[in-house]
């Protein structure tokens, strides 16, 4: 069976961060481990969480059991999502470096949770730049949402063309959310995700949501990782992981986040959802 690490939030109450992949992963038949780096009660959206970060040395154990039960060199995927202190990214970092050297195979994929439009950075500047400059560099795929992207290259990213410009800057395989889609004002706004590496490159659009839950953008990260282990090309993996999600996000229409009931059990396309190439 395939397993994946996840290095991210478990929130207790609520279908996001790295709880919510470790569900969905299992759903989807693949082995989760989660290693938290911080425990919360509910998504701080509600109000006041409860709980907080794990401590460094608590996250250092447990990643060495994990490592010393052998199963470094069984993972398929190594996901890195939110972390509450920089102590932690190093930890991540270096985690990172003994799964490339226990299995080559393996792929080192990393959501650099840092921001949004509109919000601005909502982790501690540190914990931006460590991710920046210590995770990023080692990863095989980046998973950013357009301000993150934008924030990573120092680059504007408005539409799926720029997002392509500045996911190409880094110099490695990237999935960029939350893409602007279309004319502004259109009657039937849409929505997007990009996929772009040094060869290729795809939009997956879709019909922008009035309400999306909290939870997608975790979603998607974990669902193009799958369907990479699955060994799809990374354009059916863009169209089956984006499909999932918009179901996901449907079947939640009108609800703050997600609930198990609308997580996946299989990747497929959604008729929702229109693939294109890009240049």
């Amino acid at each position: 069976m395939p397993s994946v690490l996840i290095l991210s939030s478990h929130v207790a109450a609520s279908r996001v961060g790295g709880g919510a992949q470790a569900l969905a992963l299992a759903r989807l038949g693949v082995e989760p481990i989660l290693v938290p780096t911080v425990l919360f009660g509910r998504h701080p959206g509600w109000g006041p969480p409860g709980g907080g970060p794990v401590a460094a040395e608590t996250m250092q154990a447990m990643v060495d059991a994990i490592a010393y039960q052998g199963l470094f060199a069984e993972l398929d995927a190594v996901i890195c999502g939110y972390f509450a202190r920089p102590e932690q990214v190093t930890i991540a970092a270096r985690t990172l470096d003994f799964v490339r050297a226990a299995n080559p195979r393996a792929r080192l994929v990393v959501d650099p949770i840092m921001g949004d439009a509109g919000k601005g950075l909502y982790v501690a500047q540190a914990v931006a730049e460590a991710v920046t400059e210590v995770l990023v560099p080692r990863a095989d795929l980046v998973t950013p949402n357009a301000w993150e992207l934008s924030r990573l290259s120092d680059l504007p990213v408005f539409d799926a063309a720029s997002a392509v410009r500045a996911a190409r800057a880094l110099g490695k395989p990237v999935l960029v959310s939350s893409v602007e889609v279309g004319p502004k004002g259109a009657s039937e706004p849409e929505i997007g995700v990009v996929y772009a590496d040094a060869h290729e490159a795809a939009l997956a659009a879709h019909a922008r949501q009035a309400k999306v839950p909290n939870g997608t953008g975790d979603l998607l990260t974990l669902l193009f990782a799958a369907g990479l282990i699955d060994l799809l090309p990374p354009k059916e993996a863009l169209a089956c992981a984006v499909g999932a999600v918009a179901e996901a996000a449907a079947a939640a229409a009108g609800e703050k986040e997600l609930s198990v009931r609308a997580l996946p059990t299989e990747l497929a396309r959604s008729p929702r959802v229109r693939v294109e190439p890009l240049p």
